[in-house]
């Protein structure tokens, strides 16, 4: 840490044609720290500050060539120069020469012979105020910068499958890519969630590499920290400061090198960087709120998103619990089926949100009975072959309930194919083999299972092992060429996890 806050070597640029009054420049700046860069022409004096990093131009008007003002017009008509500041020094003393210079846009005019303190005051003003611009400059554009990224996060969201956390922290990282080596943290700690979900990671930056760390729940008790505002900032000075001590030292704990931060700290979001090249300012400040805020809406909006998915959730549960009021199974048979077609599809190496969603949305399978009478369902024998006919409506049906809403598709192909079968033997349009989508050939398989345990008016339940038997031998109402072989393959070597979840959802 102590070689990016080193203070830097500062390289000024003078500019004059007599070697003399170069070396007394040179003099006069290098016992300061300064390094001076020596040059006699406008035009070479124009070629050093295009390939060193000059924070200051000290110039002499009267040159052959290019004078003075024109170099001075040169520089400040350049945007990659323009934020260099300029002194002129001449022997000239008229008004007129003074209002030249300020034209040509040099910010100081020093007139010969001159007092080398007063040269000394005038650069340390006039570096004091590049650097409070440039900062400005850099805390605008990269407050600019992530308010873009987050425009863009927003544009590609994807509410099924969005995050929290990689949201936050696909801002920050934009934040830290683009920033110069002096304007970004060594580590970051960011921490969101409510309660006992609250998550601390703490984000290491070396080398353009991220290393991410989960801390302690309780790595930053946020009711004990004990500071007096939201959103601070200290550098090595304030460390033993009252008002920071008790924060300072919890932070070391978990950073030991730990010489400044600015950081944000509520009981809902926080975020606290370390260990800036350079002290860090108001300006890091303003530029931590900005990403405080993005953090907070995006805070926001999830539990949004998360609110509107859990509705979302009971509404199919409610109307698939409503397909079961008519049936005889007043039981969990929807939710077991939900979580055999969960461990069909993991085991078949489906994405996560397939499983997700599957999961849930093959409760409503059965959605379609709402439209068969109750004496059809609840009859005790065999139903005739009219009966069979309404019966077998019921996929029918269930796709209608359900209708063309995107977020329902899944659930929509499930309920119309479930009793479909592989071989083509199935209903209600005798769809064979592939045909029939991956979520109908995983819930038939799943359906079939639960119905052989479940006791019903016009059978009994039967126990786990001649299920299995029945699905994987056949009985003569149901055979194995029912089903997907692949999805087949995956019951038969997982029998015991459907065995599991009956025993532990029946009821």
């Amino acid at each position: 840490m102590k070689d990016r806050v080193m203070e830097k070597k500062r390289k000024i640029l003078c500019v004059d044609d007599e070697p003399v009054n170069l070396r007394l420049l040179e003099s006069i700046l290098s016992s300061r720290g300064y390094v001076v860069i020596k040059s006699e022409s406008g035009i070479d004096a124009l070629d050093k500050l295009r390939t060193n990093r000059v924070e200051l131009v000290i110039l002499d008007v009267m040159m052959p060539g290019m004078n003075g003002y024109e170099v001075c017009r040169t520089i400040k008509g350049d945007d990659s120069l323009r934020h260099i500041p300029v002194i002129m020094i001449t022997a000239l003393t008229s008004r007129e020469d003074r209002i030249k210079g300020i034209e040509a846009g040099a910010e100081e005019f020093i007139s010969k012979p001159f007092d080398s303190e007063e040269v000394l005051a005038r650069i340390r003003m006039l570096l004091r105020v590049k650097d409070l611009t440039e900062r400005l400059a850099t805390a605008y554009n990269t407050i600019n910068h992530m308010i873009s990224a987050g425009e863009q996060l927003l544009k590609e969201m994807d509410p099924q499958k969005w995050e929290l956390m990689s949201a936050i922290e696909n801002i920050v990282f934009q934040l830290i890519k683009r920033s110069d080596n002096d304007e970004k943290p060594e580590a970051i700690i960011i921490n969101t969630g409510i309660g006992n979900s609250r998550l601390w990671y703490l984000y290491e930056f070396s080398k353009g590499r991220i290393r991410r760390t989960e801390l302690s729940r309780e790595a930053i008790p946020v009711d004990r920290c004990e500071v007096s505002k939201e959103l601070i900032y200290f550098n090595v000075s304030d460390i033993d400061k009252p008002e920071f001590v008790n924060l300072i030292s919890r932070l070391k704990l978990i950073y030991p090198a730990l010489s400044n931060g600015v950081c944000y700290i509520s009981k809902d979001f926080c975020i606290l960087t370390f260990n800036y090249g350079r002290e860090v300012t108001q300006f890091d400040a303003s530029v931590l709120n900005s990403l405080v805020m993005q953090g907070l809406y995006l805070q926001s909006l999830f539990n949004q998103i998360r609110e509107t998915e859990d509705a979302f959730a009971y509404t199919i549960n409610a109307l698939a619990r409503a397909s079961e009021a008519n049936d005889e199974d007043t039981g969990n048979h929807i939710l077991r089926v939900g979580e055999y077609c969960a461990v069909i599809s993991e085991k078949l190496g489906m994405p996560e949100n397939f499983v997700k969603d599957i999961r849930l949305q093959s409760q409503l399978h059965d959605v379609g009975k709402i439209h068969i009478h109750p004496d059809i369902l609840k009859k005790p024998g065999k139903l005739t072959p009219e009966e069979w006919e309404v019966m077998r409506m019921h996929p029918v049906y269930g796709a209608m309930i359900i209708g063309e809403h995107p977020r329902l598709k899944m659930a929509k192909n499930i309920a119309l194919t479930h009793q479909e079968r592989w071989d083509g033997s199935g209903y209600p349009r005798g769809l064979r083999g592939e045909e029939i989508p991956l979520e109908g050939r995983i819930t038939s398989i799943a359906d079939q299972y639960d119905a052989l345990r479940n006791p019903r008016v016009y059978k009994p339940g039967f126990d786990h092992e001649t299920a299995f038997k029945i699905i994987t031998e056949g009985d003569g109402r149901t055979l194995p060429q029912h089903f997907d072989p692949d999805v087949l393959k995956i019951f038969k070597e997982n029998a015991s996890l459907f065995e599991e979840i009956y025993e532990r959802l029946k009821g």
